[in-house]
């Protein structure tokens, strides 16, 4: 039997994610031309800022939830197969692990030991300790987040393409990997969608469909960890 999951292992890998998250999200709702900004509802924009915390909030699941969800179900294209490996849960994982970081900033909240708790109960079903959330930043933790980041650490004006998604992604669930027996417990979409995920091809719309449902499961753990009912 596998040595169990601590929680210190748990902090050890999320708080390098959150920390990546930030310049990845800034990137993630880039605009790709300024004319007309105005109009077009993106962070920053006179129409984002018309809009309330809720339609912020389904904005990054429509419209962010749309690209991360169609680069995660590509490795369905194997079917079962491709369900039987890690990558279908690490790049799930990432995912939604980055729209918690985007919803902890709609409420306001940029502490990393909070977003830590925050993606660890969702994610992971844990009850994570503040002070052991809170970590210590060290160089280990400088390294490991810059390397998540990549690109968008040191160019901060760089657009976040559909390439661009694929690999961030990847990288960023990748370091997931180093707690696989806690990403079966992530929030999924229905058994029917996973159900048609195993299917060789046709898989692809399965997996699709059931990270899509599984993105707005996660935005509706988020509203009850911040709202304090964590059971």
């Amino acid at each position: 039997m596998a040595e169990a999951i601590s929680d210190r292992q748990i902090v050890r890998v999320l708080r390098p994610f959150v920390r990546a998250a930030q310049p990845v999200l800034r990137a993630m709702c880039r605009p790709g031309r300024i004319e007309g900004l105005a109009n077009v509802k993106l962070p920053g924009s006179a129409a984002w800022d018309a809009m309330d915390r809720q339609q912020h909030i389904d904005w990054w699941i429509n419209r962010v939830g749309r690209l991360t969800s169609l680069v995660t179900a590509i490795p369905g294209i194997g079917g079962a197969l491709a369900d039987r490996l890690p990558v279908q849960d690490a790049l799930g994982a990432s995912a939604q692990g980055l729209l918690l970081c985007a919803i902890a900033g709609e409420h306001g909240i940029d502490d990393v030991g909070e977003r830590v708790r925050l993606l660890a109960w969702v994610l992971f079903q844990r009850d994570i300790d503040p002070t052991l959330a809170a970590g210590r930043h060290g160089e280990a933790e400088d390294a490991k987040t810059a390397e998540l980041a990549g690109e968008f650490d040191e160019h901060d004006g760089k657009r976040f393409s559909a390439k661009a998604a694929a690999t961030t992604l990847w990288r960023m669930g990748r370091s997931l990997l180093a707690v696989s027996g806690e990403l079966e417990k992530r929030p999924r979409g229905r058994f029917y969608q996973r159900a048609l995920g195993m299917l060789p091809v046709v898989g692809i719309a399965g997996d699709y469909l059931a990270e899509r449902s599984g993105l707005k499961r996660v935005a509706k753990r988020a509203d009850a960890w911040l709202s304090g009912a964590r059971t």
